[in-house]
């Protein structure tokens, strides 16, 4: 059986961009196992203790919803970034199972990388990428996992896609950090004059 998690952003009680999660478990349902879920049943499952402040839901599921948990959830710190080539790496579907991506950071010595993949920019361990530049901001078109925050900046039309390669990243000014839990408002960045690459 195959496991994948979603993790969605709880904020005062309020669970934040839930369509964009509940397209990306569609998805992933149609390909694995044929069937779907309605993420609005976590509504209800909301204990009264973590409807105050920022908590991560997060939900673990195969062809059924198997757990939801409800962790509080802290910014990280994020200063030391490599930059780590890595051309097999897969995570196309959001699973439970990130090893491969653990193992990356954990070799890399940093609070966080940048992956590469064939010579092309992809992601962080887990955020999607947006590159600052007097020309605007731009995310990898080739990103491992098409993120929910990504996807709505996108829509938005308030970051835009683009293939940036390895040798590209000092054409920008600054990198940030965005998942469901890290909008670009809340400035997690590092400037790519202080990258490290491995």
């Amino acid at each position: 059986m195959t496991l994948f998690s979603e993790a969605i952003k709880l904020k005062d009680g309020v669970l934040h961009n839930i369509q964009y999660h509940q397209q990306r478990v569609n998805n992933t349902l149609s390909c694995f196992y044929q069937t779907t879920i309605d993420l609005s049943v976590i509504r209800d499952r909301i204990p009264p203790h973590v409807k105050n402040g920022l908590y991560k839901c997060r939900v673990l599921y195969s062809d059924k919803i198997e757990d939801v948990e409800f962790i509080p959830y802290f910014f990280r710190n994020i200063q030391k970034v490599g930059v780590i080539r890595d051309d097999e790496i897969d995570y196309s579907y959001k699973y439970a199972n990130r090893s491969n991506l653990n193992t990356l950071l954990q070799k890399s010595g940093c609070d966080d990388i940048i992956i590469i993949k064939n010579g092309l920019v992809t992601d962080a361990s887990s955020s999607n990428l947006v590159f600052k530049s007097a020309k605007g901001l731009f995310t990898p078109k080739e990103c491992l996992l098409p993120g929910t925050k990504r996807k709505q900046l996108l829509e938005r039309k308030k970051i835009r896609e683009q293939s940036i390669r390895v040798e590209d990243i000092q054409a920008f000014n600054a990198v940030c950090f965005i998942n469901a839990m890290v909008d670009l408002t809340d400035d997690i960045k590092v400037q790519t004059s202080s990258l490290l690459y491995l």
